[in-house]
C-alpha cells in the first residue's frame, strides 16, 4: 500500500486545525509504487473515490497527473500560448458501460480534442494537420447571448479550468438544443400555414347564444379561449393551438363552440332545412380511446340536437349515426336542454342513435351529410374522406403532426383548422419547446361549485381506517381506482428491482378485503381489446374496483368512480399524480384520493404534500421540473431529448430566446440554404425534418 498527502491551497479545509488550507490523505492500495511517482512539493492533478475509515476520509486509488505550473499561475484562457490541454483542474466524470470506464473516455475524448484548430486560417501547425471546428449556430446569435464558439465549448465542457467555463458551455449547448427543435417546429409551423384553409365567419351574437342553452356560465377562462379560438378561425389561415387544461375545467366545452361555429356557417343558410345540410363546412374529432370516443359522441348529441344535422362515429368496433330513423329528427330544445342538464350531471342520456355499416358512413361523411365525426384513429384512414373538413380537434394526441393533419384533408394545398386537447399539467417552458409549431392557451381555471377532491396522504398504519372509510363509499354504489407502478410482482432472485405494490397482486388481496364487489384488471400488457372490454364493465358497474397502472390517466370519464388509491405515489410525478386524481373528478358526487407513499424520506412527504396545497396542475408541474428535473414529467423520455436539453427547460428565457431566434431564422431563410450546416444538424437532432 502507497499512501501520500495533498493539500489545496485555494479551498477550504476538510479537516479542523490545517490553518485554512485543505488536506486529504491519499492512498493506493496494491500500488505501493505510486506513491513513490509523486514528490513534495510537485503540482498534481487526481481524481478517485473518496472513502472513510476509523482516522478520517481518504482518496482511494486515484488516477494522476503532475502539471508543471502552480495553479496560482494558470492563465484564465485554454488557449493561452502554449498552455496544454491538460492543465485543466477539473476531471468530468462520464457515465460508465461494461468495458468502457470513465478514466478510458476522460483520455480517448481529450486525444480528440488536441487535435482541434484553434486558429481555423492556419491549417498547419507544427507540421501536424489539424481539424478545423465549424460553428452551425450563426455567430450573430452566439454573440447576442454571449455563448462561446462550438471548439470552445467543446473543450470547456469537456476540460474546464473553473466552474464559470463549464456552466457557459453547458448553457451554449442547452441553448443549442432547444433551438434545433424551435428551429424544426417553427418550419413545420410555416409550411401548414401556406396550405389554405376555409375562414369561419361568425356572426355577432352567435357565441352567446349557443352558450346560453347551457345550465352554467363558462368561467373566465373558458370565456378568453373561445375568444382567441374563435380570432383564429376567422383568419384565412389554419389554425394550429394547443389548448391545456385540467381535467373538469371545461375543455369539452370549448371544442363543441369551436365546432358550433364551424358547421353554423352554412346553417344560416339552410334555414334549418335538413335537404341543405349536405352543404355544411365539417368537423373531425379525435379521441384516444373507444371508451372516450363514444362518450363524446353522447355529449355532442346533447349539444347539437337542436340543429338540423347528423353526428357521426367511427371506431374499429363500428360505426354509429344520431340521429335514429325511430328519434325526433331536429329541433327538440326541450329535450336537448335536458340532456345538457344531466350531461353536466355526469348522467347518460338515452339512446337515440343508431347502429349503421361502415360504407353507408363513409359515403355520407364524403358527400357532406354528416358534419360532425368523432371517432378514434380509424378517422385518418385512407377509407375515411371528407367534402368540406374545416375543423379537426384532437384529444391527447398533442404530436398529432403535419402529416397526420394532412391525411384528414381532401388536397395537399388545403389545411383544416386544428385544435389539440390535453389535460396532461405541462410546464410552460417544456410546452413551447415540445409544441413549438402550436399556440398554447390555458384554461387555469376550474367550474364554480365544483367539489375539490379530499386528498389524503395516509401513512401505514392508518391503511386499515382507510379501508373502512372506502367500504362506506362502496356500499353507496361507488366505484374505486387503484393504482400500482408495476404490472407483475418482481423476480426475487434479480438484483435491484424495483420493489413496489403491482396490480395483479393488489387485485388479488383486495378481493379478499372487499369480497362482495367486483374487482378488474387494466394495464399496458393487455391487448386494445380486453382493456376496453374491462373498461367499459368499469362504466358500466359490473366492476366496482379497477386495479391499474397509469394507464388510466388518460382517456377514462366514469362519472360513479369517487375514491382512487395511489400505491408507491414517490414514484410518480406530482403532474402525473394530480391527472390520476382527475379521474374521480367527474361528478357532483365528492370524491377521495388516497395517497400510499413507501418511502418515508421528509423530502418525499413534503413534495407529496403540495398534491394538497397547490391551485392547479400547472402549478404542480412547474414544481415538479424544479424538484425532481425535467426527465422526470410524464413522458419526457419519449420526447428525444437530453438531460442537458431538459435542463434548460427549467430557464424560460433560453426557451423564449430560442423560439425567437428560430422563428425570425426561419422566416428570413425558411429551408435553411444559407446554413447547410445547421440544416444537416437539425435533420440529425429531429430525425424528421420535412424540409424541401
Amino acid at each position: 500500500m502507497g499512501e501520500a498527502t495533498v493539500e489545496d491551497l485555494s479551498g477550504p479545509a476538510v479537516a479542523k486545525g490545517y490553518g485554512g488550507r485543505s488536506k486529504i490523505k491519499v492512498v493506493w492500495f496494491h500500488q505501493a509504487y505510486m506513491a513513490k511517482m509523486i514528490h513534495v512539493g510537485q503540482t498534481v492533478k487526481l481524481t478517485g473515490r473518496v472513502a472513510e475509515s476509523k482516522s478520517g476520509i481518504y482518496l482511494a486509488n486515484p488516477e494522476f497527473e503532475k502539471s508543471p505550473t502552480l495553479p496560482v499561475d494558470l492563465h484564465d484562457s485554454l488557449f493561452s500560448q502554449g498552455l496544454p490541454l491538460t492543465e485543466s483542474l477539473i476531471f468530468p466524470i462520464y457515465p460508465e458501460t461494461r468495458g468502457i470506464t470513465s478514466k478510458w473516455l476522460y483520455h480517448a475524448i481529450k486525444k480528440i480534442l488536441t487535435t482541434l484548430d484553434p486558429h481555423p486560417s492556419s491549417p498547419l501547425i507544427r507540421g501536424r494537420s489539424k481539424e478545423r471546428v465549424e460553428d452551425y449556430v450563426p455567430e450573430e446569435i452566439l454573440k447576442k447571448y454571449h455563448l462561446p464558439a462550438l471548439r470552445t465549448a467543446l473543450i470547456w465542457i469537456h476540460f474546464p479550468k473553473k466552474k464559470e467555463d463549464a456552466e457557459a458551455a453547458r448553457k451554449r449547448f442547452a441553448f443549442e438544443e432547444v433551438f434545433l427543435i424551435q428551429l424544426e417546429r417553427a418550419h413545420d409551423r410555416m409550411e401548414y400555414e401556406k396550405n389554405k384553409s376555409f375562414e369561419i365567419k361568425i356572426e355577432a351574437g352567435e357565441v352567446e347564444k349557443f352558450l346560453s342553452r347551457f345550465p352554467f356560465k363558462p368561467t373566465s377562462a373558458q370565456t378568453k379561449a373561445i375568444g382567441t379560438i374563435t380570432a383564429d378561425l376567422i383568419k384565412n389561415r389554419p389554425m394550429s393551438r394547443l389548448l391545456e387544461g385540467d381535467v373538469g375545467s371545461g375543455k369539452t366545452l370549448v371544442a363543441a363552440l369551436a365546432a358550433y361555429a364551424t358547421i353554423n356557417n352554412h346553417l344560416r343558410l339552410s334555414a334549418f332545412d335538413p335537404r341543405l345540410s349536405a352543404s355544411n363546412l365539417q368537423v373531425a374529432y379525435m379521441a384516444p380511446t373507444e371508451i372516450l370516443a363514444n362518450q363524446h359522441f353522447e355529449s355532442f348529441i346533447s349539444y347539437f340536437r337542436h340543429l338540423p344535422i347528423n353526428i357521426g362515429l367511427i371506431t374499429s368496433s363500428g360505426c354509429k349515426k344520431f340521429p335514429s330513423k325511430s328519434s325526433q329528427k331536429f329541433g327538440d330544445a326541450a329535450q336537448s336542454e335536458a340532456l345538457l342538464a344531466r350531461r353536466s350531471l355526469g348522467e347518460a342520456g338515452a339512446k337515440d342513435w343508431t347502429t349503421i355499416s361502415r360504407p353507408q358512413l363513409l359515403k355520407w361523411v364524403q358527400n357532406g351529410e354528416i358534419p360532425i365525426l368523432l371517432g378514434t384513429h380509424s378517422l385518418i384512414q385512407k377509407s375515411v374522406k371528407f367534402k368540406h373538413l374545416a375543423l379537426v380537434i384532437v384529444d391527447e394526441q398533442h404530436r398529432f403532426g403535419t402529416s397526420q393533419r394532412m391525411k384528414l384533408a381532401k388536397k395537399e394545398s388545403f389545411a383544416p383548422h386544428y385544435l389539440s386537447m390535453t389535460a396532461t399539467p405541462i410546464p410552460r417552458t417544456l410546452a413551447l419547446t415540445i409544441y413549438g409549431d402550436l399556440d398554447l392557451t390555458l384554461l387555469d381555471e376550474m367550474p364554480p361549485g365544483r367539489k375539490l377532491v379530499i386528498t389524503e396522504i395516509v401513512p401505514p398504519n392508518k391503511r386499515e381506517e382507510t379501508y373502512e372509510e372506502i367500504r362506506i363509499e362502496l356500499k353507496n354504489g361507488r366505484q374505486m381506482y387503484v393504482i400500482c407502478p408495476r404490472i407483475d410482482e418482481p423476480d426475487p432472485d434479480k438484483e435491484l428491482v424495483l420493489n413496489a405494490k403491482s396490480v395483479t397482486e393488489e387485485a388479488k388481496r383486495l378481493k379478499k378485503i372487499f369480497p362482495k364487489y367486483e374487482t378488474g384488471i387494466v394495464h399496458s400488457k393487455l391487448s386494445k381489446d380486453k382493456k376496453e372490454k374491462v373498461m367499459k364493465e368499469f362504466l358500466e358497474n359490473k366492476i366496482q374496483i379497477l386495479c391499474a397502472t397509469s394507464v388510466v390517466e388518460v382517456g377514462v370519464n366514469v362519472p360513479n368512480a369517487t375514491v382512487i388509491i395511489i400505491e408507491g405515489a414517490e414514484r410518480f410525478g406530482l403532474a402525473q399524480l394530480h391527472q390520476l386524481r382527475g379521474r374521480v373528478l367527474r361528478s357532483t358526487h365528492q370524491a377521495y384520493c388516497y395517497i400510499f407513499a413507501e418511502a418515508k424520506s421528509d423530502k418525499t412527504m413534503d413534495r407529496l404534500k403540495a398534491l394538497k396545497t397547490a391551485k392547479n396542475g400547472f402549478e404542480l408541474s412547474e414544481l415538479d421540473l424544479m424538484l425532481r428535473g425535467a426527465g422526470e414529467l410524464s413522458g419526457a423520455k419519449q420526447w428525444g431529448i437530453s438531460d442537458l436539453g431538459m435542463e434548460a427547460i427549467k430557464n424560460i428565457k433560453m426557451v423564449e430566446a430560442a423560439r425567437t431566434e428560430a422563428q425570425a431564422l426561419i422566416k428570413t431563410d425558411p429551408e435553411l440554404d444559407h446554413h447547410p450546416l445547421l440544416k444537416k444538424m437539425v435533420k440529425l437532432k429531429v430525425g424528421e425534418f420535412h424540409f424541401e
